[in-house]
């Protein structure tokens, strides 16, 4: 059976990514990295994000996406 994502094109797949309350409020998601690589591609993920100026910090096996601009400092 074909899932929802399979139907989509990396370019659909991010705007639904990015259709969640959290994205559009400029909040924090996170995705594991295999599904991302599957749906868009590491390199072509990594780059949109870099284009929308969002954060992104990998750790085990997520990808944790800041939906803003704002810097990231450690704390810890």
């Amino acid at each position: 059976m074909i899932g929802f994502s399979d139907r989509l094109s990396r370019e659909a797949w991010t705007l639904h990514l990015f259709s969640s309350q959290a994205a559009r409020s400029g909040g924090v998601i996170r995705r594991k990295v295999r599904d991302i690589e599957r749906f868009a591609g590491r390199a072509w993920f990594l780059s949109e994000m870099k284009r929308r100026g969002f954060p992104v910090v990998e750790n085990a096996g997520q990808f944790v996406i800041f939906c803003n601009c704002e810097p990231l400092r450690r704390v810890v």
